[in-house]
């Protein structure tokens, strides 16, 4: 078996690099083992890739923050000879917001993988909760070093039992010496040391120690506290060696300076194994229980050390049946009181080094070597799922069920909010015509989907909305604040187009004769501004609802001129831009790019209009030039645009900007039948649901919103109208296309599934 690992590595200072050199070793002593063509990605925590001596078997560094290198480091592994990889997971070890660089590697990886998780929260954000979600669904099998880990991986993440592996942190396979070189020191010679190692920060509660002293050392004056270990690098970047003094005049103040020895330095673990030996009492005096896993405490206890700890969770489980002590959080007086017995009572120390000495046999590394390569022989044996001959392009089960609940909650008895902080309507940003508009398309295409009650219900509110935004001579308002005082006099053009797009819609589409004959009226009043419109999107958003106005309409001539005139603008802006290879309407890629040759396949489906359609469709084949990589849509980025003949900035990415892109490629399929666009609009869809540069889904499961944006390292948590609305206009025309799709499926294949 030939294996990729990808973590942090020596001689990077780091746990989780000694953990990951640990498995290599203990994995490479196994004779099931091939080493010769396994090999190690290191994440660096710079952009220096020099800036660590890594040894040969390191073949590819990540800089943490560079995307792009989790994208190659993929690529080099699926172009390797390796059989399996294992990921070791710490969010602080991956670059973007909670590490969510990782997942553009493991959405490439082509290689079966497990992960071993370091750290499993109980209380996770939105970032981390999903992050791990999506690593579990990639993973053939999530490795945890704790009971509670696995409880809290079912039950917060929703994570099966049967996907997940407890793999107790191995120990360094070492017997103490005879000669220990440590014991010998001047530092130990006749001193009854207690004893903490590890990078030293504030949460590791050493002063609680320090304030025991007195109490012991008033019984036994020859105790020691040795304190082994550096400064966490981050704490010496914002506030240098603060704590270590801070700790040092605390033991002045209680008198016990002379108690107290620091050795700042990283050693190796066969020094660190002299000092857990030479020990008397090995403390872990951490200040809160959300520690799931603790390597520190799993070295101690392989020693075979007698270990005084607080109950945090992996003490709990560890020091269990009697192999070490525990004391309350911050309690230096309890502390004091059982280190004190343990000194005087000879017995019950040797019973617990004994307890610990004897379970660590069970977690040596060879031992634990040996159940790593189990697992990983399960994930290259696992079976692949049964697949359909000829699967369907949209996959209507895995999508998320139809909720309404936050449209729900943003919409009042006005209209829809416009914005949100999370999933909390922001009432401060009042309302505006643009969302109440596309809401009302939404509503529309709910009812057409499967009559659903609440889009019914909600429909007159949008409806009520748009009539009171518009002006006596036929113009709409755009905002409106929360107590219902006008925010402008006539809205921008974009709003106009949109608000004539979803009267289109609701006249060609509306549930019942009263709603139609309303949007009629609301609509003629409106004509008048057609001519006036001077801008793209503007003219384009209006083409798309006089297209619908037509449907019912087919023969009115004012209505069918109207629209010709304005498709003939976006045909001449099209024909005066276009260059080379670039077939765009304007020098520049901004927002809401695929509304303006979708414009035009309405134009042509509306009266035929063979240039308009040649148009589209050549226009068309540029977008797509450049919106797709590796699989998934990476629509134009509100970070500067994309300028003529340059490049796609990629983010901000909008949810407006894929939504458009699905009814891009919906009406494109409606039109040519050709499933190239059908897998298109797919693929944009699932932009939503984490088929993104990000790997991280917009959608939100539970409070069945959308997120505001992909950002180049996060998505904007807030969750407002459009970005809501475009998630669920995408997914209803997902359900229609879905539709069209199973009805061009051969009755064979029907036949075939109903057997399967």
């Amino acid at each position: 078996m030939k294996i990729a690992y990808i973590s942090t590595y020596p001689p990077r200072e780091c746990g989780l690099a000694t953990f990951n050199q640990n498995l290599v070793n203990a994995l490479t002593l196994n004779p099931a083992y091939n080493s010769q063509k396994s090999f190690v990605i290191a994440l660096n925590e710079s952009d220096d890739v020099n800036e660590h001596h890594y040894p040969n078997e390191v073949k590819f560094v990540i800089r943490q923050q560079n995307q792009q290198d989790y994208i190659e480091a993929a690529d080099f592994i699926n172009n390797s000879d390796v059989d399996t990889c294992i990921i070791e997971h710490e969010f602080g070890i991956y670059g973007g917001n909670s590490g969510v660089f990782l997942l553009s590697l493991i959405n490439r990886l082509k290689k079966p993988f497990i992960t071993i998780l370091h750290t499993v929260l109980k209380e996770p954000n939105f970032m981390q909760q999903t992050i791990i979600k999506e690593i579990a669904l990639k993973s053939a099998k999530l490795v945890v070093m704790s009971k509670k880990a696995v409880m809290f991986l079912t039950s917060v993440y929703q994570i099966p039992k049967a996907s997940i592996k407890l793999i107790e942190h191995g120990v360094p396979d070492l017997e103490p010496v005879i000669n220990n070189e440590i014991a010998q020191s001047e530092l130990f010679r006749g001193k009854k040391v207690l004893f903490t190692f590890g990078l030293i920060s504030r949460n590791k509660g050493l002063e609680t120690v320090i304030k025991a002293l007195p109490d012991i050392v008033a019984q036994h004056p020859d105790v020691l506290y040795v304190i082994l270990g550096n400064t966490h690098p981050g704490v010496v970047k914002h506030n240098g060696e603060e704590y270590r003094d801070s700790l040092k005049a605390l033991a002045k103040d209680l008198g016990v300076e002379n108690n107290i020895a620091f050795v700042n330095k990283f050693v190796s673990e066969e020094e660190l194994h002299q000092y857990l030996t030479a020990c008397y009492l090995y403390i872990t005096p951490y200040l809160n229980e959300a520690q799931i896993t603790s390597g520190t405490l799993s070295y101690a206890i392989g020693a075979g050390a007698a270990v005084v700890s607080t109950p945090y969770w992996h003490a709990q489980e560890l020091l269990a049946d009697n192999r070490g002590k525990l004391f309350d959080f911050k309690n230096d007086a309890q502390l004091a009181s059982i280190i004190n017995e343990l000194l005087s009572d000879n017995d019950k120390y040797q019973k617990l080094k004994q307890n610990a000495y004897e379970y660590g046999l069970n977690l040596r590394w060879p031992a634990i070597g040996s159940v790593y390569l189990k697992v990983l022989n399960e994930a290259l044996s696992a079976k692949t799922k049964a697949e359909r001959t000829i699967p369907p392009i949209i996959d209507v089960e895995g999508m998320p069920a139809l909720s309404l609940n936050h449209i729900s909650l943003l919409t009042d008895d006005t209209g829809i909010i416009q914005h949100a902080r999370f999933g909390i309507p922001n009432l401060k940003e009042g309302y505006c015509i643009d969302d109440n508009a596309r809401a009302l398309i939404m509503a529309l295409m709910a009812v057409e989907q499967d009559k659903n009650p609440k889009a019914l219900k909600l429909m007159p509110v949008y409806l009520s909305f748009i009539q009171y935004m518009q002006t006596d001579d036929g113009n709409f308002r755009n905002f409106l604040s929360f107590n219902r005082q006008y925010l402008d006099e006539v809205g921008s053009e974009d709003s106009f187009g949109r608000t004539i797009w979803a009267l289109g819609y609701l006249v060609c589409r509306a549930p019942n004769n009263s709603y139609r004959e309303f949007g009629r009226e609301l609509f003629s009043h409106s004509v008048k501004h057609f001519k006036k419109l001077k801008y793209l999107r503007g003219r384009a958003n209006t083409i798309i609802g006089l297209s619908y106005y037509l449907c019912t309409q087919p023969g009115d001539e004012l209505i069918t001129n109207e629209i010709n005139t304005l498709a003939s603008s976006l045909v001449a802006s099209y024909k005066e831009n276009k260059e080379g290879d670039w077939h765009w309407f304007e020098d520049i890629l901004t927002y809401d790019n695929a509304i303006l040759p979708l414009a035009l396949l309405h134009h042509y489906e509306a009266t035929g209009n063979r240039e308009s359609y040649k148009i589209a469709m050549e226009s068309i084949e540029f977008l797509n030039g450049f919106s797709f990589e590796n699989g998934y849509l990476n629509p134009v980025g509100n970070a500067g645009w994309m300028k003529k003949h340059g490049k796609n900035p990629i983010y901000d990415q909008q949810a407006i900007e894929t939504m458009a892109m699905v009814l891009l490629y919906a009406k494109t399929f409606e039109i040519t039948k050709d499933d190239k666009y059908l897998n298109l609009m797919h693929i944009s869809y699932m932009w939503f649901l984490g088929k993104n540069s990000l790997h991280i889904p917009l959608y939100d499961f539970e409070t069945h919103g959308c997120a505001d944006g992909l950002q180049f390292n996060s998505v904007n948590r807030n969750q407002g109208a459009e970005s809501t609305l475009a998630y669920f206009i995408s997914h209803l025309a997902i359900l229609k296309a879905a539709e069209a799709e199973y009805e061009t499926l051969s009755s064979p294949l029907m036949e075939a599934d109903k057997c399967s």
